[in-house]
């Protein structure tokens, strides 16, 4: 038996799912060989997800979103890192109820990698999503020793609004320790830098961007490339249109630019987190994740565990805060069967207020389903 499910956003975190799917399926088959591998997509999550699977988590000082300095975790195994934006750069470092569209940085993201660097590491995932910023990873670019300036040769204000008053960029002083490491983008999102599927359109109002926010950020994203035309040459244009670019409010395209490959991030951690070997060993995976809906079957961890698994041959089940798939999507997907936290309890409210003892009753019925 393998659990190998998402956090349920809000609720548990992807370990606290394993471990009360776990607690469930004991009830019914007491000493069942369980193995947990709780596992995320490259979005919030991701570090405590490789934690879990043995890396070791360590700690430092950086900016927030605003400035402010914060304490964001990089998880690091032999010389291979994982880092998470959102440990710096991420919307939960705001304060409650505050967006800043136009100003918040990812400079942070940018100490963490500096930091994974000083650990010693060669291959870094970088795993890009729920950021709080819309900056084409400029602040990133810049605690990595990258300069933007104005007409006064001065640097610009931080965020993504600042870079509409961006003359010139120089990369010359970019850490030389990046060129012999193999960085990995890691999302699930390939939306290109800018227009109407870049990053300030699609994701800039779940920032707090008003529309003419937007517009500002669309046109600065746009002037950025074209400044970093000027400096690199015509890569900056090609980056900017790549599928990946405009994740994380565009820090995509700054890691396209330090020569990071794009990958789907749910493949990516699989990989990391060795989940070849576990499915090996494993007769049913159990996978899941907050909801299930449209967008799991985008690049979601769910899907990207039931794609392997099917290739594997292995039957799949998931589990869910909520179902907003049919059936017939789910078998697409290759996910025999879907047990939701409403088919136990069908007050919503509960279900997320009291989602860790709901789901071990979910666990009990799929042991009763699957193991009896």
């Amino acid at each position: 038996m393998l659990i190998a499910a998402d956090k349920f956003k809000g609720s548990l975190t992807a370990v606290q799912v394993a471990e009360r799917v776990t607690a469930g399926l004991r009830r019914v088959v007491p000493g069942l060989e369980v193995e947990a591998l709780p596992v995320a997509d490259g979005g919030d999550g991701t570090v405590d997800a490789a934690v879990a699977a043995g890396f070791e988590r360590r700690e430092v000082r950086v900016a927030g979103p605003l400035g402010q300095e914060v304490t964001a975790a990089f998880a690091l195994r032999g010389d291979t890192a994982v880092v998470e934006m959102a440990e710096a750069s991420g919307l939960q470092r705001l304060p409650a109820g505050v967006f800043a569209p136009l100003i918040a940085s990812t400079y942070g993201s940018g100490e963490v990698l500096r930091a994974a660097l000083d650990a010693g590491a060669r291959t870094i995932v970088f795993g890009v999503g729920g950021s709080a910023t819309t900056d084409g990873g400029a602040g990133m670019l810049s605690a990595l020793g990258a300069r933007f300036l104005d007409e006064d040769g001065e640097p610009v204000p931080p965020g993504g609004g600042g870079l509409a008053e961006l003359a010139r960029a120089d990369l010359s002083g970019l850490d030389p320790r990046l060129s012999s490491v193999e960085l990995v983008l890691a999302s699930d999102v390939d939306n290109p830098l800018t227009g109407p599927k870049g990053a300030p359109a699609v994701y800039g109002p779940q920032k707090g961007a008003s529309p003419d926010d937007v517009e500002t950020l669309d046109a600065a994203l746009a002037h950025f490339a074209k400044a970093l035309e000027a400096a690199v040459g015509p890569r900056a244009a090609e980056y900017a249109a790549a599928p990946g670019a405009g994740a994380a409010g565009g820090i995509g395209y700054g890691a396209l630019l330090l020569g990071a490959r794009f990958r789907p991030g749910i493949e990516v951690m699989l990989d990391v987190l060795g989940f070849a070997p576990a499915l090996e060993r494993a007769d049913l995976v159990i996978t899941g994740e907050g909801s299930l809906d449209e967008q799991t079957l985008h690049g979601k961890a769910p899907a990207g565990v039931a794609a392997a698994a099917r290739a594997a041959g292995k039957d799949v089940v998931a589990v869910c805060g909520r179902l907003a798939l049919p059936e017939e999507a789910l078998l697409r997907a290759g996910i025999g069967r879907a047990y939701p936290l409403t088919s136990v309890e069908p007050d919503v409210a509960k279900c997320i207020a009291d989602a860790g003892p709901i789901l071990e009753r979910v666990a009990v019925q799929i042991a009763e389903d699957h193991l009896v």
